[in-house]
């Protein structure tokens, strides 16, 4: 199968690590994949040597010509079957092209229903794929209205062979932060701001920590609250040395190898939780809030643990539990494996590609009406 992905957002986002891992999981099952993207963005950069095809190319709005000019001379050459978006400002162009031009679409939905109300009733009607990454994304569009057969589910892809487990590194990275080799080490990975519950976390970790000495935090992230953050970390002087701060970091990989286990505390809701499968893809047990779309990127008692969002006992507590070796150990054991059977690469583009051959089917069948099946 041939496609065409369109991603021509700049920024760092999980929508664009999607891209790219998508992308590349499709390659390594044996289908062909161009790409129009905005030069020297991280998708630009994540599929280099991928054996995706990149085209430079850039929406700036729905209606930037310049953009349509672009698509149109890839989909001339590379004559694609399915064409695929990941971002808002290009669902209506890409919706417009397929019709154009008889091609079918796919687009992938990376939050709940934000969407203005008339783009939120006909895209995922006019699409003849709509993506929803988690079943609690899926539940809040069918609670805005949107018939269950418009909205399918998908979560994010993971490439395994980039997330792993590599010990080696993870003593590089301990070593290089002053963190003893021998320390328990609960990781946060992501943007510091108050919704994402770093605030409950931080204290949490200072009550754990004065009951078990070997406990350190590491801290891989920036934000808009990422000073005061730091501020009150050094303001208990029995704990301070033991809060290391790294800043944002484009690659987590090395730091999720030098974590025993990972916190991810959102008090506000999430549509899923990639960061929670990054790290369990390396080995890396996971505390996460049972809130949104997190609890579909766990296995609760096996690979991690869910819990209150901002109770500051109940995460202590799940926080001195994982200080255990042992008990790390056995979610250690499941977390990858758990990963490689329901996020890989390899799984998600097989199960993508099932979808679409599922909606190619019902699009040639005579019940379905025209708004479902792709012009031609």
């Amino acid at each position: 199968m041939k496609f065409l992905f369109v991603g021509t957002h700049p920024e760092n986002t999980g929508a664009a690590t999607h891209f790219v891992a998508l992308a590349q999981g499709l390659v390594a099952n044996g289908h062909e994949v161009d790409a129009v993207l905005c030069p020297d963005s991280l998708i630009w950069h994540g599929l280099a040597y991928s054996g995706v095809r990149r085209h430079a190319g850039r929406f700036r709005n729905a209606l930037d010509p310049r953009g349509y000019a672009a698509v149109r001379r890839v989909i001339r050459d590379a004559q694609p079957d399915w064409l695929v978006g990941n971002f808002g400002k290009e669902y209506w162009p890409l919706v417009l092209l397929g019709r154009t031009h008889g091609i079918p679409v796919a687009l992938f939905r990376h939050r709940t229903p934000a969407m203005k109300r008339f783009s939120a009733f006909f895209l995922p009607r006019l699409a003849q794929r709509f993506f929803a990454v988690s079943r609690h994304a899926r539940d809040a569009y069918l609670a805005k209205g949107v018939p269950p057969h418009a909205v399918q589910v998908l979560y994010n892809p993971v490439n395994t062979a980039l997330f792993r487990p590599d010990p080696a590194r993870g003593r590089a990275v301990r070593s290089s932060l002053g963190i003893p080799q021998d320390a328990v080490v609960l990781g946060y990975a992501g943007r510091m701001h108050g919704g994402k519950g770093i605030f409950p976390l931080l204290e949490a970790a200072q009550q754990a920590m004065r009951a078990e000495p070997r406990l350190h935090c590491l801290w891989v992230g920036d934000g808009p609250d990422a000073a005061a953050l730091r501020a009150a970390a050094s303001t208990m002087p029995d704990t301070a040395a033991r809060h290391h701060f790294t800043g944002w970091s484009d690659d987590t990989t090395g730091y999720f190898s030098s974590f025993s286990m990972l916190a991810f505390p959102s008090v506000a809701t999430e549509t899923f939780g990639r960061v929670s499968i990054e790290a369990q893809a390396c080995g890396i047990p996971v505390l996460a809030s049972d809130i949104g779309g997190v609890p579909e990127s766990l296995s609760p008692g096996e690979t991690g643990r869910l819990l209150p969002p901002g109770n500051v006992p109940a995460w202590r507590n799940a926080i001195l539990d994982l200080c255990d070796e042992r008990t790390r150990d056995h979610m250690s054991q499941h977390a990858r494996s758990f990963v490689q059977q329901h996020f890989s690469t390899d799984v998600i583009a097989a199960q993508f590609v099932a979808q679409l051959d599922a909606a190619a089917h019902r699009a040639d069948s005579p019940a379905v009406s025209r708004i479902d099946s792709p012009a031609r």
